[in-house]
């Protein structure tokens, strides 16, 4: 009888050897294809298994990264094709209503700490975008609004720097479905990347909004973002965009909570802060901020997830 894989993966030193040079970047790429950090962990144990038990049939017509490429991508175009919803949270408050409701509500930070753990992809010389460009929130949230292939394929031709061929290789598909999803997936996201790149900021505009953050200071809030300034709040859909809609919910959220610190940190090379209530002493969820000059752009406040309900003894 076969040991586990999962066991058996950590027990051969030879297999951990070859594939553990890969794992901190197939964890990225992952991260881009399905937005969620903990999806990405998912899915690179199971790319992992999966090389693990085709290893001997791994014909070397292509290097061993691009093969582990190929198991990941195709492994994350399944995920995607699943069902990705989560649970929305119910807040303890009634928030006033959204200016819209977002739909990619499975959108997690990317620690800095764990990306400077990244080894130099080195891009080939087609791709278009930086390791910074490629895990910006608007970049990571524009790509799970497209379909699934087509977001495989701007990564792989445009952030790995792959060619159309071997693309088309990766995906077993042809050279020219290759480019007709690139031209669409490209034309969908120019506007998100035009629209929302942020530009450095800095340290005194995020140390500002901070002190009048946990202040409750609700016009010092609103006197550092731009007029199209935008809110939202993963994995609540509820999203908030201009001045006017993001007053009303700051108003009512300063109302009931209280008692905040904020810890400067980094995520998706972005600045950002972890909170904490301080009464009780809990985590209260990290907010990334995007900077346009001297004024802040977005702001994205991901919200703890509680665990889930254990289950009642049958």
């Amino acid at each position: 009888m076969q040991t586990p894989p999962t066991a058996e993966t950590e027990r051969s030193p030879a297999f951990a050897d070859l594939v553990e040079p890969y794992r901190r970047e197939l964890h990225l790429h992952c991260y881009r294809l399905l937005g969620s950090f903990a999806d990405a962990e998912d899915v690179v144990q199971e790319t992992l298994v999966a090389a693990w038990r085709g290893l001997d049939g791994f014909a070397g017509r292509s290097s061993l990264r691009t093969w582990l490429y190929r198991i990941a991508t195709n492994r994350c175009l399944n995920a995607r094709r699943a069902a990705r919803r989560r649970p929305e949270p119910v807040p303890p408050f009634t928030p006033p209503e959204p200016t819209r409701r977002g739909e990619v509500t499975w959108l997690e930070p990317y620690p800095d700490a764990v990306l400077a753990q990244v080894p130099d992809e080195a891009p080939g010389p087609e791709s278009r975008y930086r390791m910074r460009e490629a895990v910006e929130l608007a970049f990571i949230a524009g790509l799970q609004h497209l379909p699934p292939r087509q977001a495989a394929v701007l990564v792989l031709r445009d952030v790995l720097g792959y060619s159309t061929a071997e693309v088309a290789e990766l995906l077993d598909t042809t050279a020219t479905a290759v480019k007709g999803a690139l031209q669409r997936a490209r034309s969908a996201l120019a506007g998100v990347e035009r629209d929302h790149l942020p530009s450095p900021g800095s340290s005194a505009l995020t140390r500002r909004f901070a002190d009048a953050f946990t202040a409750g200071d609700l016009e010092g809030v609103i006197a550092l973002l731009t007029d199209d300034a935008w809110l939202t709040m993963p994995p609540a859909p509820h999203e908030y965009h201009g001045i006017a809609a993001i007053r009303a919910f700051f108003t009512v959220t300063f109302g009931v909570e209280r008692g905040f610190r904020m810890e400067p940190t980094r995520a998706n090379t972005q600045p950002a802060f972890a909170c904490y209530l301080t009464e009780p002493d809990e985590p209260a969820g990290l907010i990334v901020l995007t900077q346009r000059g001297d004024r802040i752009r977005g702001i994205t406040r991901f919200l703890p997830v509680p665990p889930p309900a254990p289950h009642a003894p049958s």
